[in-house]
């Protein structure tokens, strides 16, 4: 999740997570250990993140010049455009890399402070990080959301399930935009296969999402664990994930709606 961009927080942290995770594998820093590749270590989304944008192209004002541009895209004029791309395109690959590279050192020069820390050291040190963004211990995934069918377009965000609450998170961004626990929920179904609804005391959201089995079964697993501790088994079984029927989640699971605390989710990692 750190390398996929799923755990937000600042690029120092970034990198001392992958020094801690160098020291974890290697042990103390030896310029005869071996190297990962930087993505094995570190979020290459960042480093993109850091080139600039590609150069607004000015869209033709009327039918003459559009034909008289479709004309010399086939001449001398497109052979220009062809290059000026294929120099900007290598001008960008220079950039990533030196960004690789300066990423790189300064990993490796918090990789040498943490020399005579041993294995499970570095590994707790890393936990106790990745611990401090509220959302740990949740799953994440990729989803567009319809809040309703007249509202605005869709809206790309993540959706966190987690042992004790789903959130709804701005990507990139450590805060939820909603946090709900599973007494709130009232009903969960997928609609067809890339639709999953999710009915929330008097709301109805809809996300588009390529993960809707999974989705479906990662709540059905924390429900069932949630009702064996908190209340009684339901009478009948849980609908299948792809079900047109959506399955329905016994209340009182968790105490009254309550804004999200700041404070790290109770769960296993799956960092």
């Amino acid at each position: 999740m750190v390398l996929r961009g799923y755990v937000p927080t600042s690029e120092e942290t970034l990198q001392t997570l992958a020094a801690l995770r160098l020291q974890s594998l290697n042990s103390d820093f030896s310029t005869h250990a071996p190297f990962p590749r930087l993505e094995e270590l570190f979020p290459p989304h960042v480093l993109h993140a850091r080139l600039p944008p590609p150069p607004h192209q000015p869209r033709a004002k009327c039918r003459g010049a559009r034909l008289r541009a479709g004309l010399l895209a086939g001449g001398l004029w497109g052979q220009a455009l062809a290059k000026q791309r294929a120099e900007r395109d290598q001008r960008l690959r220079g950039r990533l890399r030196e960004e690789g590279a300066s990423t790189m050192a300064a990993i490796v020069e918090k990789w040498k402070l943490l020399q005579g820390m041993g294995r499970p050291e570095a590994m707790a040190a890393y936990l106790a990080l990745v611990r401090e963004w509220p959302g740990f211990g949740s799953t994440l995934f990729d989803v567009d959301l319809h809040a309703s069918p007249m509202g605005a377009g869709p809206q790309h965000l993540w959706l966190g399930i987690g042992a004790k609450a789903v959130s709804l998170y701005k990507p990139g961004e450590p805060e939820p935009l909603d946090s709900f626990c599973y007494g709130r929920i009232s009903s969960f179904g997928a609609s067809d296969s890339s639709t999953f609804r999710l009915s929330v005391e008097d709301r109805d959201l809809l996300f588009e999402t390529s993960q809707v089995d999974e989705i479906a079964q990662l709540l059905n697993t924390y429900l069932a664990s949630a009702g064996a501790r908190q209340s009684p088994q339901p009478q009948e079984p849980p609908t299948s994930p792809l079900s047109s029927e959506p399955s329905v989640l016994p209340q009182r699971l968790c105490p009254a709606a309550s804004p999200w605390q700041h404070q790290p989710s109770v769960g296993s990692s799956h960092s």
